[in-house]
């Protein structure tokens, strides 16, 4: 049994925020201590490491549950199989329903059990719930869904990544700039195949020992708002070293584990963290094999317009690359895809994929 991509499907919030419309912010230091740069200088410098320009923000009468429909629509679309053949709904997520800024997340029914009931499936036997795991987790629930699918117990699985960060942002935080709203699906079906196509292999790593706090909820940067708000934190430079010593080391387990060289693969799909960052990751990983860089076009990139949207970001990029929306970028049939993400946790993953 193989586990292959039969559908993908994405939304992409029609909100666009500009790195202009965070001029008027006051930004403060983790310290309280207002930062002394110029606001346009602090957006320069950002733009310049992260190569975000603009990000996309969910409407306010939308909400993490509303997008992932919106995305396992589209997924269901793309594959025209029937919803009530769906064996599980897993939606990676991370904050749940907030229904305004920094206002409680609403967990309860689960994300999965509300899109089910959004898309109308009458069959029980459509097993929904949630995966939280940081931003790695739409990767990691694809993994969880080929695992069921190639046991013989299941034979489709809609997997859906959705988040709206914008919720949980602190607005005197210069990592505000970093995030945005989105949400990508996929459906994965079990099909018999005498050769290798669809997920090949795949890994996965968490490190908690000295990692594990290295994102976190904490209350804003501003003084004067130093309540019991709680807004995402990042150890920005903590995690960019984590993710260049790590990531590339799993990407080359999961590589060698399907029994390929770095020369089989034709697209490498990061998580949109930061563009100076993926880069990086890029060049460390062909060194591992030998290569001095990474060849032209290898990996297509969306930050740019699109800003980090945790979980939606790699099936997010997947969806716009298979229907053609990204430019040069393409596939055929037999192409090898390797996809990988890194985040909260802290945890990494990757997964090898085989286009049938």
């Amino acid at each position: 049994m193989n586990s292959i991509i039969i559908g993908t499907g994405s939304y992409i919030p029609t909100k666009t925020v500009c790195n202009e419309d965070f001029l008027g912010n006051v930004f403060f230091d983790a310290n309280g201590t207002r930062l002394d740069k110029q606001n346009r200088e602090i957006i320069e410098q950002f733009e310049k490491i992260t190569e975000i320009k603009e990000r996309r923000h969910v409407s306010a009468d939308l909400v993490t549950s509303d997008i992932a429909y919106f995305a396992a629509e589209d997924a269901l679309a793309s594959s025209k199989v029937d919803r009530e053949g769906l064996d599980y709904i897993i939606v990676a997520h991370n904050f749940g329903d907030v229904r305004d800024v920094n206002k409680m997340p609403d967990f309860v029914p689960n994300i999965a059990a509300r899109v089910k009931h959004k898309l109308k499936i009458k069959n029980p036997q459509t097993i929904a719930y949630d995966l939280p795991f940081g931003c790695p987790g739409w990767l990691q629930a694809m993994i969880q869904a080929d695992y069921f699918l190639k046991s013989g117990d299941a034979r489709r699985a809609l997997v859906i990544g959705a988040e709206t960060l914008s919720r949980v942002s602190d607005p005197h935080d210069r990592d505000s700039l970093i995030y945005s709203d989105g949400a990508g699906a996929a459906i994965l079906e079990a099909v018999e195949s005498k050769e290798p196509v669809g997920i090949l292999a795949h890994s996965t790593r968490t490190d908690t020992l000295d990692q594990a706090f290295m994102l976190q909820m904490d209350r804003s940067y501003n003084p004067e708002r130093r309540n019991d708000e709680l807004f995402i934190k990042m150890n920005g430079h903590r995690v960019y070293e984590y993710a260049l010593k790590q990531v590339p080391k799993l990407v080359k387990k999961t590589i060698e584990k399907a029994g390929l060289l770095i020369d089989d693969v034709r697209k490498v799909l990061l998580h949109q963290a930061n563009a100076k960052m993926d880069a990086a990751i890029l060049d460390r990983l062909y060194r591992l094999f030998g290569r001095k860089e990474a060849p032209p076009g290898v990996m297509p990139m969306i930050i740019s317009w699109l800003g980090n949207n945790s979980v939606a970001s790699v099936p997010t990029l997947l969806d716009l690359l298979l229907k053609g929306r990204l430019g040069s970028h393409d596939l055929n049939q037999r192409d090898v895809i390797l996809m990988a993400s890194v985040g909260a946790g802290m945890n990494i993953n990757a997964m090898a994929y085989r286009m049938p």
